[in-house]
């Protein structure tokens, strides 16, 4: 079948990497047919940064929505991946040569290689100013193949701070590496938890 969609979202297991100090994701069989004497039922626990996730302005901004409170039309629609694997750091000099005309949502591939059981020790990181160069272009969107925009041990979050300044939301933890740099249909809807500083997304593409 040709133009499927392809999923980009990491898979949870019991196995999955978190964040050091986070709430792990666990799923269990609650109750199983046996006992019920009809069905099984699972349950899970996890946090809602864990995985493929987007990110909601209160997770570091107190004044900031949560996760219902933002337009779901910002997760669906068209998305260019773009290929930014060699980069320390990406900002408004990595990508001033890309054709970014048309661009609402961007999608980094930093990586060749991830493996979604071991949470990394170091990522590349975007720099503050991409906040302000991609709401110029007129991207609402950015994505990465990462735990976080910002450095794993940065507290201060510049970098998210400068999106949210721009208008620009939050895709982490995506699963680029087998995905060709090109224009995409994208769909990356996180749940409607109220009050919810983020949540997990599962996240599809599919190639224009």
């Amino acid at each position: 079948m040709e133009n499927r969609w392809i999923d980009i979202s990491q898979p949870f297991s019991n196995k999955i990497g978190t964040w050091h100090g986070d709430t792990p994701f666990k799923f269990e069989i609650a109750y199983s047919k046996e006992q019920t004497g009809s069905v099984n039922i699972g349950r899970f626990t996890t946090s809602v940064h864990t995985g493929t996730h987007a990110d909601a302005p209160f997770h570091f901004d107190n004044g900031g929505p949560t996760i219902d409170q933002l337009d779901i039309n910002i997760y669906i629609g068209r998305a260019k991946v773009v290929d930014m694997s060699g980069f320390e750091s990406i900002g408004c000099e990595e990508l001033k040569n890309i054709e970014l005309a048309g661009v609402e949502r961007l999608l980094l591939k930093t990586t060749n290689k991830v493996c979604v059981e071991q949470f990394p020790t170091k990522i590349p990181v975007l720099k503050e100013n991409i906040g302000a160069f991609l709401q110029e272009k007129g991207i609402f969107l950015v994505g990465v193949d990462h735990p976080s925009v910002d450095a794993l041990d940065n507290k201060e979050l510049p970098t998210h701070h400068a999106l949210y300044q721009h208008d620009v939301h939050i895709l982490e933890n995506l699963l680029l590496q087998d995905i060709e740099p090109g224009d995409y249909e994208l769909i990356a809807l996180p749940l409607n938890i109220q009050g919810a500083d983020g949540s997990p997304v599962r996240a599809v593409i599919r190639p224009i």
